[in-house]
């Protein structure tokens, strides 16, 4: 099997793959960007059919190129950089360069053990309902700036057409302005706002058989996620896909780690205090953040645990951190034993 480090940077990244006793086998520099990662993957699977790819753990720079790697089934393990530490002084070959930092992760992986390195990786449903979150979210972008230029077209030429926000994405206000629009005195700016609203029409179509093959998939795969207060088909997807595999958490603090659900604390002296953490996952923050919202809506266990906190002293900013933390800490149960927890979230 190649091990391939990887020393990430903000314009690129440097990978180098090395055998199981750490020899160098090849190296490649490539920008940090949707090519530059196309790239490094293509030269990797030229090498071994077998890879586990080592990533020094700076996710403000390597989340990205992590995600690439996940969405195409590839084994991606994360090094802390503490790690590094003497990993760097090991390497034979004198000076520092990104090629050198990066053959000194992958031997630094190698002598911990891969096995011992939080790993992620997606196969079968779980691959599969990650690609379909992620096009269904790229397709839900193109629609939303469809329907900004549209919304300009119809501004131009009927001033006086009041349409609300938020509504362009239904059939029947898509119907509407079709029709509108049929009827209209021919012009270019009408033969546009015509093209719009029909890609408008067959993205919509689209993204809806999209939530349907998600919940599909979803119903056959987690269906003890879907049972949960707060929690759709789409939300259990983007939590699958984004957590790739709750057996490289050993905790839920872990977990909360990686999500930024945990705080920070920068207590000093008598002063005992957290701040937020504004790192790790974000796609995953989100996703819990909107299940907190949806349990506080939907859960009156859920609406009394917020009354609480704010009748403690916390914002209500301050209350839901808290009650995202809880919920982390049950899905990290729900994914790991499921028949071990009850429908209480929290006390």
């Amino acid at each position: 099997m190649v091990t391939i480090g990887i020393d990430p940077h903000k314009k690129t990244h440097s990978a180098v793959a090395t055998d199981q006793l750490g020899r160098q086998l090849a190296e490649r520099t490539r920008p940090a960007k949707g090519e530059g990662f196309g790239e490094l993957l293509i030269w990797a699977r030229e090498l071994d059919q077998e890879r586990v790819w080592v990533i020094e753990d700076c996710r403000h720079v390597s989340g990205p190129f992590e995600r690439f790697l996940l969405d195409r089934g590839e084994t991606v393990a994360r090094l802390p950089p503490q790690l590094m530490a003497g990993a760097r002084t090991s390497v034979r070959e004198r000076g520092k360069s990104d090629p050198i930092d990066a053959l000194a992760v992958a031997r630094a992986a190698l002598r911990e053990g891969i096995d011992t390195l939080p790993t992620a990786r997606l196969a079968g449903p779980e691959l599969e309902i990650r690609l379909l979150v992620v096009h269904r979210e790229r397709l839900v972008d193109a629609r939303s700036r469809l329907i900004s230029e549209l919304r300009w077209e119809l501004h131009d030429l009927w001033p006086d057409w009041d349409i609300p926000k938020r509504v362009l994405v239904g059939a029947g206000w898509q119907q509407q302005v079709t029709r509108r629009l049929q009827n209209a005195k021919p012009s270019v700016r009408v033969t546009i706002a015509r093209d719009e609203i029909r890609r408008i029409k067959d993205l919509t179509r689209t993204i809806n058989d999209l939530h349907e093959q998600i919940t599909v998939l979803v119903s056959a795969h987690a269906p003890h996620l879907l049972a949960e207060k707060g929690l759709g088909s789409l939300l259990v997807g983007k939590l699958i896909g984004e957590i790739a595999g709750i057996d490289r958490f050993a905790t839920d603090s872990k977990l909360a780690r990686m999500a930024g659900c945990a705080p920070i604390p920068v207590s000093s002296g008598r002063t005992d205090r957290h701040r937020l953490d504004r790192g790790g996952n974000r796609q995953l923050n989100h996703a819990i953040h909107m299940y907190a919202i949806c349990r506080i809506r939907h859960d009156p266990q859920t609406a009394v645990y917020i009354a609480k906190q704010r009748k403690a002293g916390k914002t209500n900013a301050e209350a839901i951190r808290s009650l995202k933390r809880h919920l982390v800490r049950r899905l990290h149960r729900l994914l790991s034993d499921p028949s071990s927890i009850t429908q209480t979230v929290c006390a």
